[in-house]
This record gives structure tokens, C-alpha cells and sequence, in this order.
């Protein structure tokens, strides 16, 4: 003979599983909120409370609770309730008011708002406006650069250049190429203050050019790994010397994809020349004016940021050191970049900066 209340069944339509068995698996969930979900599941199977308890290393109480809520709300009594605290102070048309004139004006002395013309203006805190742009995701003091390529074959290059990223050909290498030309070697006009406890590094903002140089680079998109040449010039008969380099770095049997910007040296009579007597490389040239899709430009900002920007040269040959020193240490335990982002996702991305470009009457 059963002892205690009796447990009322639970069933479960179509919908409410499915919501449910989504809330289980989908990774963004809150924990929370996934384990009312396996609990709710468990008893519509026609278990009891101490059954699932125990399947789900729960309490009994826990269990009753949540199967009571849910018999009483369905899918709403999984939700956490609002919980208290201090009123909102703001008003729907204040928020709208400050979103208004943050989006759609400017103040008359300057070209974006702060948070402290904004509020005198409106009549409230900065930390008002602060919270309400936090919200929204407005940042008015930030502004970013972007450029739309004007190149007619622009579709047909992003298909071509991400095809080989994200599914590469057989028995073939694919290289993206680019070189970074003019890099100066500074000296620091005084020397450097090092950091310490409490104090950034120093250090004076002129300085002293002493010479410059040119860096060929090839990244290899699976490995990682960087075929590097520095020059003095950066004209067609250096870049045919570094397509003579990788001819004699990539193993004969293999094809070799090229993946190049549309510079002046990468088209010219004698490149030209060069590749007809070679038939296993093939180019694949970015679209004009967009060179982030060539991979080896993140390797290159990694330079700049790593060696070259912080870094002081009392001549040419130390740059050139320090950069050959680089690639070393780079191919010695290499990572390769990762494209995840599929053409029609790009080309995506791109209409929509043409239609606010648009908008905006430009």
C-alpha cells in the first residue's frame, strides 16, 4: 500500500519537449535552467520524485518543487521570477530621448557626445546616460575605419580566395604572400625608461631613422609556418628571388596556391615569364582594396606588435636580425589561423554596409 500524497501525473505536449530538450542541449543555457528541464523530463517519463532524485543526484524537495511549478505554470514556471530591487528611475521616454539624440544629433561643440554634455543637456546623471548606453551598446567616443572594395570581380575573388581557406585542394600547398615593405629602423632619440611598480614603460615620442628594409613573407594556412626574405627594394626582381625561394622550399610533387594582393610587382612582365615556365603555381589575387583577406597580413600585425613597434635598431642589419630571429622562433612551434567565416557570410556582411552606406546618402 502506497504511503504519502499522491503525485499527480505529468504529461507533456509535443512543443513543451521539444522547448525543453532544446533548453537541455543548447550549450548557452543557464545551468539553471537546463537542470529544471532534465527534471521536468525525467517525470513526465512516469517516474516518482525519489526516482529522479536519485537519477539526477537531487533532492526529493527539489524535484516536488519544480514538478509542482510546472503543473501549475508549464514552461513559465521554469523562469526565474523578477527578483527584488530598487525601482527603475528612468523613464521609457527619457531612455528613448537619450537614445534619440545620441543616434540622431550632435552637440554644438564638438563632433560626438559625452556623457557629461549629454546629461547637462538632458537634465540627468552621467551615470544615467552611462547605464543607458551600456544597454544599447553605444559608444560614441569609439570610431572604427572600414573600406568597400570597388572591385568589379569582387564576389567571384572572395569565393575564390575563401574556397582555398576553408577547403583546400589535394596535394597541393596553399601560401598566402604579401610583403611588408619600408620597415624603419628606430632609435629612440633618449634612452628608454623601463617599467616598474606603479609606472608604464617610457619612452620619447621622436626619434632616428637609421635605414629601412622589406620583408617577403609566405604563410603556409595549414601549419603555420613562414617562409620569410628581407631585400633592401621591393621590386619585381626581389619578389621573383622569393618565388624562387618557396619554388625551392615546396616539395616538387606538390601544386602551390599563391593567394597575393593586386601590388604592381606581383603582374609584371618578368613574374609573368617566370610562371609560365611553372605551371604547377597557380595566383589567386584578393579583390582590390581588400587585403584582409590575405591570412599572412594577421601575421604580419603580430610582428608589429611583438618585435617591431616597441622595438629599437640602431641600424638595418639589427632589424633584420631581429625579424629573421622572429621567423625562427615562429616555425619552431607554429599555429595556423583558423578562417571560419564562409563567403556567403562575408559577402553578407559587406551588403549590409553598402545598404547603410546608402541610407546615409553617400
Amino acid at each position: 500500500m502506497r504511503i504519502g500524497r499522491p503525485i499527480p501525473p505529468l504529461s507533456l505536449t509535443d512543443d513543451e519537449r521539444e522547448r525543453l530538450k532544446q533548453w537541455v542541449r543548447r550549450p548557452k543555457t543557464g545551468q539553471a535552467l537546463a537542470q529544471r528541464a532534465r527534471i521536468i523530463l525525467a517525470c513526465a517519463e512516469g517516474k516518482t520524485n525519489t526516482t529522479v532524485a536519485a537519477r539526477l543526484r537531487l533532492t526529493k524537495q527539489m524535484v516536488g518543487k519544480w514538478r509542482t511549478r510546472f503543473l501549475n505554470k508549464r514552461l513559465d514556471g521554469l523562469l526565474d521570477e523578477p527578483r527584488p530591487g530598487t525601482p527603475r528611475r528612468l523613464s521609457d521616454v527619457e531612455v528613448e530621448r537619450v537614445l534619440t539624440m545620441t543616434l540622431e544629433s550632435t552637440p554644438k561643440n564638438a563632433t560626438h557626445w559625452s556623457t557629461r554634455s549629454l546629461a547637462a543637456t538632458c537634465g540627468l546623471s552621467r551615470s544615467s546616460i552611462h547605464r543607458v548606453w551600456r544597454a544599447f551598446a553605444l559608444a560614441p567616443h569609439r570610431s572604427e575605419s572600414f573600406k568597400l572594395s570597388k572591385d568589379p570581380l569582387f564576389i567571384d575573388k572572395v569565393r575564390d580566395v575563401v574556397g582555398l581557406y576553408m577547403d583546400p585542394p589535394d596535394k597541393a600547398l596553399v601560401l598566402c604572400v604579401d610583403e611588408k615593405s619600408q620597415i624603419q629602423a628606430l632609435d629612440r632619440s633618449q634612452p628608454i625608461l623601463p617599467m616598474r611598480p606603479g609606472q608604464a614603460e617610457r619612452r620619447v615620442h621622436d626619434y632616428k631613422r637609421n635605414g629601412t628594409t622589406s620583408l617577403f613573407a609566405a604563410l603556409d594556412t595549414k601549419t603555420g609556418k613562414v617562409i620569410g626574405q628581407l631585400n633592401r627594394r621591393h621590386r619585381s626582381i626581389e619578389f621573383r628571388k622569393f618565388l624562387d625561394k618557396i619554388e625551392a622550399e615546396v616539395p616538387p610533387e606538390f601544386d602551390v596556391h599563391l593567394i597575393l594582393d593586386n601590388y604592381g610587382t606581383h603582374k609584371t612582365a618578368t613574374i609573368q615569364r617566370w610562371l609560365l615556365k611553372r605551371p604547377r603555381f597557380h595566383l589567386h589575387f584578393t579583390p582590390t582594396g581588400a587585403s584582409w583577406l590575405n591570412l599572412v597580413e594577421r601575421w604580419f600585425g603580430l610582428l608589429t606588435e611583438r618585435q617591431l613597434r616597441r622595438g629599437v635598431f640602431r641600424s638595418t642589419r639589427s632589424l633584420e636580425t631581429t625579424i629573421r630571429d622572429y621567423i625562427d622562433t615562429h616555425n619552431e612551434e607554429p599555429k595556423p589561423f583558423i578562417w571560419t567565416k564562409t563567403a556567403d557570410e562575408i559577402l553578407a556582411s559587406v551588403a549590409r554596409f553598402c545598404q547603410r552606406t546608402l541610407e546615409t546618402g553617400h
